[in-house]
């Protein structure tokens, strides 16, 4: 775990903001006409948004998914190693692909709590205390739908003036995906106490239980060894 306590040691300040959740509607009947259900058994989409702690533990506690895995998307697979992709120049953003029941939890849902409560999606190539390009707020879809809902969506957020400023999420097609390494995985559920999860990510956690309790899971489903 040597390693995890360096990555937490280079990141945390005790004088950094914690996050804040803002409350934000769910995509409207507009947003969503013409896209119809999925009748897959399984999607799978990834999201970006900081370090990729918090973003999965969030996905972790949700109801309807089934794993959520924390890695590396949007850049070269010779460069999907957090020694390099911390340097900011690999392309690549700290990520965490996040496979779903659709039939458990739609996409839509998904989004609201990714826009809500994982993370600020107008803050530009940061997250809090958190700096540079690998950690850019970023949607890779795997459908068209997927696709055509979030551009949707961001559009009417930022048409609402939901936030203070306008989403800088980045949108596009998955086109790879590289698990982190293993002391990455579960950081959140197996570090508690840490400092930085205690600050930055379990209000994420608690910020999902209060605000949308009918999708928010205790026991969250963890990445397997």
């Amino acid at each position: 775990m040597a390693g995890a306590v360096v990555v937490a040691a280079l990141y945390w300040s005790p004088n950094a903001v914690a996050e804040k959740a803002v409350a934000i509607p769910a995509p409207s009947a507009q947003a969503l006409a013409g896209i119809a259900p999925s009748t897959q058994a399984t999607e799978t989409v990834v999201f970006a948004g900081g370090c990729f702690w918090g973003i999965q533990a969030v996905f972790q506690h949700t109801n309807g998914v089934l794993e959520a895995v924390s890695g590396y998307a949007g850049g070269k697979k010779g460069d999907a190693q957090y020694e390099t992709v911390s340097g900011g120049g690999t392309g690549h953003a700290e990520a965490v692909q996040v496979r779903f029941d659709p039939t458990l939890v739609s996409y839509a849902q998904l989004l609201q709590i990714y826009f809500s409560v994982a993370h600020d999606p107008t803050q530009l190539n940061r997250q809090y205390p958190d700096v540079g390009p690998q950690y850019r707020s970023a949607v890779f879809t795997t459908t068209p739908a997927q696709k055509q809902l979030t551009e949707r969506y961001i559009a009417e957020l930022n048409a609402a003036k939901v936030f203070p400023a306008k989403i800088v999420t980045q949108l596009g097609a998955l086109t790879a995906f590289y698990p982190a390494e293993k002391y990455h995985q579960n950081y959140a559920t197996l570090h508690p106490d840490a400092q930085y999860i205690a600050q930055f990510d379990l209000p994420k956690i608690a910020h999902l239980k209060e605000m949308l309790p009918a999708l928010y899971r205790a026991q969250p489903v963890l990445v397997a060894n």
